[in-house]
This record gives C-alpha cells, sequence and structure tokens, in this order.
C-alpha cells in the first residue's frame, strides 16, 4: 500500500500543488529588479537561486519557457508536474541518478541560447553552498551565471533542509537579479573556484539586500 501511494502520489499532489500555487500567485505583489536587464542579455543565461527560494520565481518566470533540471525522483515527478504547468520546460537528472544527461542536454540548450532557472545548492544540500556543477556548465557553454537573491515581507518557512519560503497571501515579493559573472572556456581549476566562491557570495548577498528591502515597505 505505501509503495502503490509513493507511485501514485506525483499525479495526485502534484496538480493540487500546482493550482494552490497558481491561485496564491494571483495575489502576490513580485517586483523584479534587474530583470529586464537579465533579460536583454543576448546569448545563454543561467539564473541561479538557493533552493528554497523557487517559489516566487516559478509564478514570476510562468510562460516564459525558461528551462529548469529536475531530479528523476518521486519527489522531482511532482515538482516536473507544478513547473510544467507553469510553462517550464523541463530536464529530469541530478547528482544521483541522471546526472551526466541532464548536464549535456542543459549545456546543448544554453548553447543555443536558451535560459535556465537552477538551484546550485540542490537538491539534497547543503543549503547556500554553491556546487560545482553550474560553473561547469557556464564553461562549456558560454552562458552567462545571473545571481538571484529572493525574499517576501510576509512568508511561511517549512521546517525543510532548505527552509522553503512560501509567501502568504498578499505579500509583497521581492527578486533581486545580480550583474552577470562569465566563465572563460579555458578556465583552469583556479579560475572554476573563484567564480563559484564568486556566484555563492552574490547570491548570499542579494538574499540578504531583498531581505532588507521588503521589511522596510
Amino acid at each position: 500500500m505505501k509503495q502503490h501511494w509513493r507511485n501514485v502520489r506525483p499525479y495526485i499532489l502534484g496538480p493540487l500543488i500546482h493550482l494552490f500555487a497558481r491561485l496564491l500567485g494571483l495575489t502576490l505583489r513580485i517586483q523584479a529588479e534587474g530583470y529586464d536587464r537579465v533579460r536583454a542579455l543576448p546569448g545563454g543565461k543561467i539564473m541561479a537561486g538557493w533552493h528554497g527560494r523557487t517559489f516566487v520565481a516559478a509564478i514570476l518566470f510562468r510562460g516564459e519557457g525558461v528551462w529548469t533540471i529536475i531530479s528523476q525522483s518521486k519527489d522531482g515527478d511532482m515538482q516536473n508536474i507544478v513547473f510544467r504547468g507553469f510553462g517550464f520546460r523541463t530536464i529530469r537528472g541530478s547528482t544521483g541518478r541522471g546526472g551526466a544527461r541532464a548536464a549535456a542536454e542543459s549545456i546543448r540548450v544554453l548553447r543555443k541560447g536558451g535560459t535556465m532557472a537552477f538551484t546550485p545548492d540542490g537538491p539534497r544540500g547543503p543549503t547556500h553552498v554553491v556546487q560545482p556543477g553550474i560553473v561547469l556548465m557556464a564553461k562549456k557553454s558560454g552562458a552567462a551565471l545571473i545571481p538571484v537573491g529572493v525574499s517576501a515581507d510576509r512568508r511561511w518557512l517549512a521546517p525543510t533542509w532548505d527552509g522553503y519560503l512560501v509567501p502568504k497571501p498578499f505579500a509583497r515579493c521581492l527578486m533581486v537579479f545580480g550583474e552577470p559573472i562569465h566563465v572563460p572556456a579555458d578556465a583552469d581549476e583556479a579560475t572554476l573556484e573563484a567564480a563559484r566562491r564568486r556566484l555563492e557570495t552574490e547570491m548570499t548577498r542579494l538574499e540578504e539586500e531583498a531581505e532588507i528591502k521588503v521589511r522596510r515597505t
């Protein structure tokens, strides 16, 4: 019985979560600082935000054909239903399963000028630590890394490893988009690590900036 529920759960809960998120999203006031500048950048782009802050991004990017990577787990099946319902294009895979294929497919998408939303501390954490895969992806694709900070003035924080943020109805939400980070095609290990640290620092700084700004208004 438990196994049966695990198998069918994504297809029951996924549409319900999507409906809840869509209805809640209609009440939110989302401000996106710097997003127009990011949209205007030529070539592929990887928008990088922390795993616990994807709810607001899903609402902002709905219907724009943004790509994202979702794990091949049962929870990933549920997330896939939710994100595809918002018009995302998804690639299935993670560090534990299907990661190499997902990375190769993502690089092809980015080389063609696609835009990806990526959570570099997922899918298992540790939270707020950038894993090296995103930097390698930027190197091989030539895509710009765009750090993003997200907050909401009124929210629930789930008791999960990433402290997942769900805005309360009628919350004011803010996404702050940072300056692009470019990784050279000939980057060595030291250069890759420097880019990884810079991205991690900027993502943390922008999240702190977003937190301060939503509290001031």
